[in-house]
């Protein structure tokens, strides 16, 4: 059953023509049938919403689509919506890692049965490890298996220099988290979460990250928060027990390096690949270079109207991410 609030948002949205919204809560109550068990109606549902958007037809603007939900007004500055195709069978992930976010996934899909014995399923993560090793992608991937928008909140907007404003931004975000079901993706998190009492601590950000553990303790929403940071030692030792898991993302080993090559390169014909090289040569890369690195190599052989790879081409464009990836630690060590 439909809540007075999901209802009257549903009629708000179709009074204004907001289309994008409509469909947006309308899924959102047919997968609130799914969870009751109501799998008949929830089915209904979506092929209704499903034959509605078909008939809709697409304005051609030359520019990106319109995502199906946006935030509006001072929201529309705080968070970027998407509804992203990602899933986690697409990542390469350590058998522990995937296991704990297919239990979030799992619990979140049977969030009607969880509550009715009184429990709250998983919905709070903390992401914590160095840069592109795949934490936003998780984030990707967790509203495309939920089949929810994800929400990037930018803490540029949200940080401000008047006192009192961020929290107030915060509140804003926070009503939108309750009202809109989602994921909700706070990147950089450090940002808000430094340790209360660092030498360069000042007190709005104290009182900011007072209120987001407050306001992170409330359980009156459905949505997911995902947090994420390159800096687990600078965040506020209060954090960590708030969310439901710490998940800390590596580098990937040379079996892992192999598989994401692999998956990054199917579609492609590859002569003598050499895997156990490339991967020793690729050692120490993050997943967002090994990446970078296939993709050089790819647009490399579509240019030159080359329908394969090779060992070689794909060992130049690691040892390229080798290099970029050594100055960067000189420019940081120089400092």
């Amino acid at each position: 059953m439909a809540s007075a609030d999901q209802l009257k948002a549903l009629l708000k949205s179709h009074i204004e023509g907001d289309d994008g919204h409509f469909y947006a809560i309308a899924m959102q109550l047919a997968a609130h049938e799914a969870k009751l068990g109501h799998g008949k109606l929830a089915e209904d549902l979506r092929a209704m919403i499903d034959s509605a958007k078909a008939r809709t037809v697409p304005v051609t603007t030359g520019k990106r689509p319109t995502p199906i939900t946006q935030p509006r007004g001072e929201l529309a500055g705080l968070l970027d919506a998407s509804y992203p195709k990602a899933r986690l069978v697409e990542m390469v992930l350590d058998d522990s890692i995937a296991e704990r976010l297919q239990r979030l996934i799992k619990e979140q899909r049977n969030f009607g049965k969880i509550q009715s014995h009184g429990l709250s399923p998983r919905r709070k993560l903390l992401l914590v490890g160095p840069p592109g090793t795949g934490k936003t992608l998780t984030a990707s991937a967790m509203a495309g298996e939920l089949g929810i928008p994800l929400f990037v909140v930018r803490l540029d907007a949200l940080i401000t220099k008047f006192m009192g404003e961020t929290a107030v931004k915060l509140r804003q975000v926070f009503d939108c988290l309750a009202s809109v079901r989602g994921v909700y993706f706070f990147d950089e998190f450090d940002a808000i979460g430094a340790q209360r009492g660092f030498g360069n601590d000042v007190g709005e950000i104290r009182r900011v990250l007072n209120s987001f553990l407050q306001m992170l303790e409330q359980d009156e929403y459905n949505s997911v928060v995902i947090a994420a940071t390159n800096h687990p030692q600078s965040l506020d030792y209060a954090l960590f027990r708030r969310f439901d898991d710490v998940i800390e993302y590596g580098l990937p080993n040379q079996a892992q390096i192999v598989e994401i090559l692999k998956n990054k390169l199917s579609g492609f014909k590859i002569v003598k690949p050499g895997w156990v090289n490339l991967a020793k040569i690729a050692e120490g890369l993050n997943h967002a270079e090994l990446t970078r690195a296939v993709q050089e190599a790819i647009k490399d052989a579509v240019i030159h109207d080359r329908e394969t790879l090779t060992s070689a081409d794909l060992k130049k464009m690691l040892e390229e991410r080798q290099a970029v990836q050594l100055y960067e630690q000189q420019r940081i060590t120089n400092k």
